[in-house]
């Protein structure tokens, strides 16, 4: 892997662990119908995956091509996407991802459905991958944009995809631990909202990579 790709993996495992509707998703089905049906739940949501890969690759490839000032438009957009986030974990009153939301049951196949729909609407993986993706591209390398994409989207994929099934799996245990120690809940918002602004300010002033 090159520098870029270790970099952005590193960006992609942040942005794992930040809450999001696929997290919450998948934690409460967990915990709401057993891990049976959030594992279901899980694979649809992998295929969503795939569906921003296609989009993102695609459409940077024709953006790039098209519009030369494409790279500053999405780094402006990234850095303030992530500030964003900053913003949502350090906010006073803000929500933890284990407070679980109820949920009824269903049959696996809408288990599969709605973790597919969850994740393909996802606006944070959605501009995940068109903020964030393009600020690791070297335009002169050798791959093509759209060769790079796919492999940036792949690494991404698989990433959030561990980390989704890890917190799925032991989603009632977390809970249940972070449940008794308030305090240890407010330190990890406090530090993933101090990661994200950091990366933000970082990518606001990042150069186009030649």
């Amino acid at each position: 892997m090159t520098h870029a790709m270790w970099m952005f993996a590193g960006a992609a495992l942040l942005m794992a662990f930040s809450p999001g509707p696929n997290m919450i998703y998948l934690v409460s089905r967990s915990i709401c119908q057993g891990v049976r049906a959030g594992f279901i739940s899980w694979m649809g949501v992998v295929l969503g995956f795939t569906v921003h890969v296609l989009a993102a690759s695609l459409g940077l490839t024709t953006l790039f091509m098209a519009l030369p000032l494409g790279f500053e438009v999405l780094k402006y957009l990234g850095a303030g996407y992530l500030a964003y986030l900053a913003w949502q974990a350090l906010r006073p009153g803000a929500a933890s991802l284990l407070s679980p939301t109820a949920m009824p049951d269903e049959t696996p196949r809408k288990l599969f459905l709605m973790g597919f729909l969850t994740n393909a609407l996802n606006p944070k993986v959605a501009v995940f991958y068109m903020s964030i993706l393009p600020q690791f591209i070297e335009l002169n390398a050798g791959p093509s944009v759209l060769q790079q994409s796919l492999t940036l989207g792949a690494i991404q994929t698989l990433i959030a995809s561990c980390i989704n099934l890890a917190i799925m799996f032991s989603a009632a245990k977390i809970a249940a631990w972070f449940g008794k120690r308030p305090v240890f809940l407010r330190m990890q918002r406090w530090l993933m909202g101090t990661v994200l602004a950091l990366l933000a300010l970082r990518l606001f002033v990042q150069q186009r990579t030649t």
